[in-house]
């Protein structure tokens, strides 16, 4: 395994916590993001590297990963002081494990794009259930992996029942990539034009699309504020990523707000079809 002291130290501490038998080893790590925002896929294809955002100072959650930080904290925790003196190029990555077969990666609340990585990846990484910002108490590794049944059993929102995955070591995108798998509404975009770029396959999943006359039948799912801004941002009636991503660069919208909208059209956009396994001959396979 490409493991550093400080992975190994983590991946010792987690798994004297875990129980259970082995994951099936066909499941995949996916990292959920949002590709149009701050040139991530500009900075995958110039750096080859999939970073923490410890480097990056971005991310589709919170931006607490500074020491002291409640990211720092919360590995702390985790991992038992394993990374508590590590820079932050050598600080684990954060995806969830792909259980349930869904085409837009396992944790499409953090974005409509995810990498998802080799069968190889799975012996280097962690995992938890609930997700890490939750303070969870369950923990596994590929080896004693006992989480899938605890999600599986829960009564959770569709966008939260993740079984989060941290992955220690580099992730690099010419090894440890399978695809980056992008929604439809970015073909013939610069994002295509960057993705095509990097050193992994391409493919497509079916996408989210969500119609306003849809959308205002859920008012208490985040709130009719968030009704309201996806209404007023929506093109021709329809909201997509990428109309949320063109919408978050005119920089007029709170990000917050905009994240807010982003899980309706992930929770509410999404056919049948966009949960279900990724069938890579169906929706393409586009090799840059």
């Amino acid at each position: 395994m490409d493991l550093h002291a400080y992975g190994r130290r983590a991946l010792r501490h987690v798994t004297a916590l875990s129980t259970g038998g082995p994951v099936d080893p066909s499941l995949r790590i996916t990292l959920n993001f949002h590709p149009d925002r701050g040139a991530v896929i500009e900075r995958l294809a110039d750096g080859g590297m999939y970073l923490s955002q410890f480097v990056t100072g971005t991310s589709s959650g919170g931006l607490t990963a500074f020491p002291g930080g409640d990211r720092w904290r919360w590995e702390q925790r985790m991992f038992g002081g394993a990374y508590d003196d590590a820079p932050g190029h050598l600080r684990p990555v954060y995806g969830a494990l792909n259980f349930r077969g869904k085409a837009v990666g396992a944790a499409p609340r953090f974005g409509s794009a995810h990498l998802r990585l080799t069968a190889a990846v799975l012996a280097r990484a962690t995992f938890c259930y609930p997700d890490s910002v939750l303070e969870p108490t369950a923990f596994a590794v590929a080896d004693r992996m006992s989480l899938i049944d605890l999600a599986r059993a829960d009564t959770k929102d569709g966008l939260d029942d993740y079984v989060e995955a941290q992955v220690h070591g580099p992730v690099r995108l010419d090894r440890d990539v399978e695809a980056l798998v992008l929604d439809p509404c970015y073909r013939g975009t610069d994002v295509e034009a960057a993705a095509q770029r990097l050193p992994c396959p391409l493919e497509w999943h079916p996408g989210f699309r969500l119609a306003v006359a849809e959308l205002a039948r859920h008012p208490e799912y985040r709130g009719p504020r968030y009704v309201d801004l996806g209404a007023a941002i929506a093109v021709d009636g329809q909201l997509t990523p990428r109309v949320i991503g063109d919408a978050a660069r005119t920089g007029r919208h709170d990000e917050q707000d905009l994240k807010r909208v982003w899980h309706y059209v992930a929770h509410f956009g999404a056919t049948s079809e966009t949960f279900g396994r990724n069938d890579r001959t169906a929706i393409g396979d586009d090799r840059g």
